[in-house]
């Protein structure tokens, strides 16, 4: 009997990596297979194997939330807010460019949040909104990880931008919140 071969495609190694890692670690013995399997299709942020095989055999895109280190059902990571939430100003603004990963997503996702929904922008006007949003003086990097993330979208030629909709992740929904606060 042949096996189906389920791709798995993973966005950032280094969050798969720890939040595989962690599931391990908090296994008493080695995992079965099927445990296993489960504990893989969590840390690249589907809910189970189950869901990476649907979505593997789906003919249209699934759209995958990015993973968060840990597992899916915990509340938000109180310790990722407050650093990413000191990384901002009182407008709202980036001051500088977070050193870790997790917290480069987050900060990328309040960035996303500041984006017009259902509007296309030529490359002029996404580098002025990105130079109006941190204060590090490089607009050009955020523009490229927020399409690296799949956060926005961009014509082959690269003049035209768009927001992607997505759900946000509780913990960027969390430092939005106390962002939008201040």
């Amino acid at each position: 009997m042949s096996r189906t071969q389920i791709p798995l495609h993973v966005r950032d190694t280094s969050l798969f990596a720890k939040s595989l890692r962690t599931q391990l670690s908090e296994h008493a013995s080695i995992p079965s297979h099927l445990t296993l399997l489960n504990m893989l299709a969590r840390a690249a942020g589907h809910g189970n194997f189950q869901s990476l095989r649907a979505s593997a055999e789906s003919t249209t895109p699934v759209e995958v939330p990015l993973p968060t280190g840990r597992p899916i059902a915990a509340g938000p990571d109180r310790k990722l807010v407050e650093r990413v939430v000191r990384s901002f100003d009182d407008a709202a603004r980036l001051m500088r460019w977070p050193s870790r990963r997790a917290d480069q997503i987050a900060s990328l996702w309040i960035l996303w949040a500041q984006f017009p929904s259902a509007r296309e922008m030529p490359e002029r006007d996404v580098s002025t909104l990105l130079k109006g949003i941190h204060l590090f003086g490089d607009h050009a990097l955020l523009r490229r990880e927020l399409c690296d993330l799949g956060l926005v979208a961009r014509n082959p030629s690269g003049s035209v931008y768009r927001r992607v909709e997505r759900p946000m992740p509780l913990d960027a929904k969390t430092i939005l919140r106390q962002v939008r606060s201040v």
